[in-house]
């Protein structure tokens, strides 16, 4: 059976668009015991899928594939889910994120940007009734990862000062957003002036130029940039306090500046997308405050192409959720 899909067939790092294809590919169905389908209502887009279209991270040898790591859909009996990204190792049983063969969906297993996914059953999570299917599609990924960063890497509690480096990026306006619902203060750094502003109409308590110094201390830093900001987060910790590290988009090898991580008896902890159950619990996060993902646009399936296109080109603020049911044109 056919499904409609958005699917790389080649790569190329120079014109990552060329490669992507929006067609009917056969449905794969189970690839091991214990996977079910979902029927996909919504899948958001990530930088994942260009890294993918560009070649990192998925082999040639495994085209096409079907892109897309986040998606709100139903279960056959009709069940509301949101499926978990992280697809654990067969024999592994502890938590997934800590598995050394995890995949994400669209690398090894085909993707969300389709009429159906396959999933093993411990990776669909019930959908909470007052999230949309756009608003649930959103999650898996970016909002999940900074969920994980602020509550669970840099332990941070109501009352705390947490500075997010690089504002305008998907983890850090998530971390943005859920931040502000927790209570926390929170601060932000960018070159971008436009993306400042940005930052404090979505909920930021401050922002400031890239290096700028601090009115004070914190006591976590949110850090996705690496090199280009790595002695600044250094420098902006209390004593005691956490660098949360879950990327490096302008370098990885930076200064390590040992002298300062013992002196001031500094925490840095890595972290890399986050569970089923902090998946559940983020959920219940929003619920509980009212808090919303920044959605910038839907789009039907068929342009998932102009969509990505400006994602690579920086134009985004928010998420970008794609239609699978078409029951909804572009808007903004």
């Amino acid at each position: 059976m056919a499904m409609r899909c958005a699917y790389v067939r080649t790569q190329s790092a120079d014109d990552p668009l060329s490669g992507l294809v929006v067609g009917d590919l056969p449905d794969p169905g189970s690839p091991a015991e214990g996977w079910l389908p979902v029927d996909v209502r919504a899948a958001a887009l990530n930088h994942h899928d260009l890294w993918s279209l560009r070649g990192v991270g998925l082999p040639s040898e495994r085209l096409p594939m079907v892109l897309g790591t986040d998606a709100a859909g139903t279960l056959g009996d009709g069940t509301e889910v949101v499926v978990h990204a992280v697809i654990a190792s067969s024999s592994w049983t502890g938590e997934e994120t800590l598995d050394p063969r995890r995949t994400l969906l669209s690398e090894l297993h085909p993707g969300t940007l389709a009429e159906r996914v396959w999933v093993p059953a411990r990776n669909v999570v019930p959908k909470a009734p007052e999230l949309s299917w756009a608003e649930a599609a959103c999650l898996p990924t970016a909002y999940l990862t900074a969920y994980r960063m602020l509550f669970d890497a840099a332990d941070l509690r109501p009352g705390h000062t947490v500075l997010v480096q690089g504002a305008g990026g998907g983890v850090a306006t998530a971390a943005i957003v859920l931040g502000r619902a927790a209570g926390l203060r929170v601060w932000v750094t960018s070159r971008s002036e436009a993306k400042r502003d940005r930052a404090l109409e979505v909920g930021a308590h401050q922002a400031f130029p890239v290096g700028a110094r601090m009115p004070e201390q914190v006591d976590a830093v949110l850090e996705t940039v690496g090199e280009a900001t790595w002695g600044h987060s250094l420098r902006s910790l209390r004593p005691g306090g956490t660098v949360a590290v879950a990327g490096a988009t302008s370098g990885a090898m930076p200064p390590a500046e040992l002298s300062r991580v013992f002196f001031r008896s500094l925490r840095i902890v890595g972290t890399t997308m986050g569970t089923r159950e902090q998946l559940r619990d983020l959920q219940q996060l929003l619920v509980a405050t009212g808090t919303r993902p920044l959605i910038d646009t839907v789009v039907p399936l068929a342009e998932t192409g102009t969509a990505l296109g400006r994602m690579a080109s920086g134009e985004v603020s928010g998420k970008l959720v794609v239609d699978i049911v078409g029951e909804s044109g572009p808007q903004r």
